[in-house]
């Protein structure tokens, strides 16, 4: 088909060429809308916020879970060239009202799940003066005016529409504090679309797939695959949250053949007993974050192909494998044709094969990597510096150019005057056949520099001592690199995309429940 640009845009050209085709399916609340009807049930949202007196380059607010209406409510702003802003649903308080005070928006659409706490948390410098609720009756509230979304979406007048350009803004994603308040990431539809690519390459899937979504739409893992199907004319099958015991029957139901796995989801699949009909699902393809360590007994196990890449919200999948083929088990990547990458130190001199340093990104086309940070040039400046995207992550690169994520930078640990990776860390935790998952942070050493701490989740079932898994990591570690601090926990704090919040750990620091492997010894010089 000739080149077509935005979700918007291809959705309705889609409903052109195969109206009755489905785009998207729910496997929590049922039922399936065609490409024609949610190109109609984008437009009826367009209308309505014109009517409500939106225009190109203002903000629209959303807070909802992946649904239809989620969807159908970015398309709508889209056609306007207004922006949406998704709010993550988790966020309460501080971090809400700073989101919706810097999104400078009048507009939110927010799902009667989350109204309350929306409303309640409104400051008074927020700007909102119209609140749309999906799924449930509108409250009263005394700053704002409140609607129900069937009263809102009811005989809006038609308006003109645009089809989006590359370089327009498809939303503004915060992604989460470290240092400071959130940051709103532009994100162009050039973007938007590579991302998608990286994501599931055109190349590899055509109109009889389907992409299992269990990922929010306040980030381009939720939003990306309903690009990629667009694109090829594919089914997108949506899910509230990843949830285990599920998977598969989700999968089977609606003939899934592909998906994301990030993080922990690839332990929670391989830690179910094995059965005979494991690898008898439609599921062919996995794009998997990172790399189990060992994918091919997970590829025979589940008759699948598994793929990978390195992103972040500012980036479109720079660094990918090259289809199935895998470099090894460790790597995630080469760069992709169209974009540069280097590993640079702290003066951003590039460093040799094998040394550790910061990735850093540029692209041959505008508008392919972030636009920016919304309302904040200083971080844009910091990020961008020297014309190349600074990503903040730790990487090494082999010979043969494939490149190695090691950790943020932020969470590297000095011990000893050694600088070490929490990655590796966690790698060798977990390696113990009774640990799910673990995290490890730096927490301030009595002397100077850092002490290592690890928190782990142990599998369903199974017992384990932090004693014993001292013991266990002394055998197979540098001295300098096992932990002093262990504690187990039921379960780690993530993000709604399963990225273990490291700062929250951080700050819990040493506990009253926290093993120390010295605690036990006489003091030394070297107690540990």
């Amino acid at each position: 088909m000739n080149k077509v640009v935005g979700l918007p845009s291809l959705v309705a050209h889609r409903a052109v060429t195969s109206p009755n085709s489905i785009f998207v399916e729910h496997a929590d609340d049922g039922g399936s809308l065609t490409y024609l009807q949610v190109d109609a049930l984008a437009k009826r949202w367009a209308y309505a916020m014109a009517r409500q007196g939106i225009h190109a380059g203002d903000t629209v607010l959303t807070m909802l879970p992946p649904s239809f209406d989620a969807i159908a409510a970015w398309l709508g702003a889209a056609w306007l060239k207004a922006i949406e802003v998704p709010i993550n649903t988790a966020y309460r308080g501080r971090m809400l009202n700073h989101v919706i005070d810097d999104s400078q928006a009048t507009c939110l659409i927010v799902h009667a799940e989350f109204a309350e706490i929306a409303l309640g948390d409104l400051s008074d410098g927020a700007l909102i003066d119209t609140v749309v609720i999906v799924g449930g009756p509108a409250p009263a509230h005394p700053q704002v005016t409140s609607v129900d979304v069937d009263t809102f979406l009811r005989d809006a007048p038609a308006v003109a529409l645009a089809d989006p350009h590359g370089r327009d803004i498809a939303a503004i994603i915060y992604t989460s504090g470290t240092t400071g308040p959130s940051k709103g990431v532009l994100v162009p539809w050039a973007q938007a679309e590579v991302t998608a690519t990286g994501i599931a390459p055109s190349e590899l899937f055509g109109e009889d797939d389907a992409f299992y979504s269990p990922f929010p739409m306040y980030h381009m893992s939720g939003k990306g695959p309903l690009l990629a199907m667009a694109l090829v004319g594919g089914r997108v099958v949506l899910k509230r949250r990843f949830d285990t015991t599920a998977f598969w029957d989700d999968v089977n139901t609606h003939q899934v053949t592909t998906t994301i796995l990030l993080g922990a989801m690839v332990n929670f699949l391989t830690g179910q007993p094995a059965t005979p009909s494991d690898a008898d699902t439609p599921l062919r393809d996995v794009l998997m974050l990172p790399l189990a360590d060992d994918v091919p007994s997970f590829e025979s196990r589940f008759g699948v192909r598994a793929r990978t890449t390195f992103n972040m919200t500012e980036t479109a999948c720079c660094i990918l494998s090259d289809g199935y083929a895998l470099a090894n088990e460790k790597s995630c990547g080469r760069v992709r044709p169209g974009f540069e990458a280097r590993i640079v130190d702290q003066h951003d001199n590039e460093v040799g094969p094998g040394e550790l340093g910061e990735l850093v990104l540029r692209s041959d086309e505008p508008w392919t990597l972030m636009a920016g940070y919304w309302g904040n040039p200083e971080a844009t400046a910091s990020t961008w510096r020297n014309q190349w995207l600074h990503t903040g992550d730790g990487f090494t690169r082999d010979p043969e150019g494939n490149f190695y994520f090691v950790d943020r930078i932020k969470d590297a640990i000095r011990r000893r005057g050694e600088n070490i990776s929490s990655a590796e860390v966690e790698a060798d935790v977990n390696c113990h056949p009774a640990v799910l998952e673990s995290a490890a942070i730096a927490v301030p050493a009595e002397d100077s520099e850092d002490e290592i701490k690890v928190v782990v989740v142990v599998k369903p079932g199974e017992s384990l001592a932090p004693s014993e898994l001292a013991a266990y990591l002394q055998e197979r570690m540098p001295r300098f690199m096992v932990p002093r601090y262990i504690e187990i926990v039921g379960s780690l704090p993530k993000t709604p995309t399963q990225k273990i919040k490291k700062a929250e750990l951080r700050k819990l620091g040493v506990t009253s429940t926290t093993f120390d492997r010295a605690a036990s010894r006489p003091r030394s010089h070297n107690p540990v």
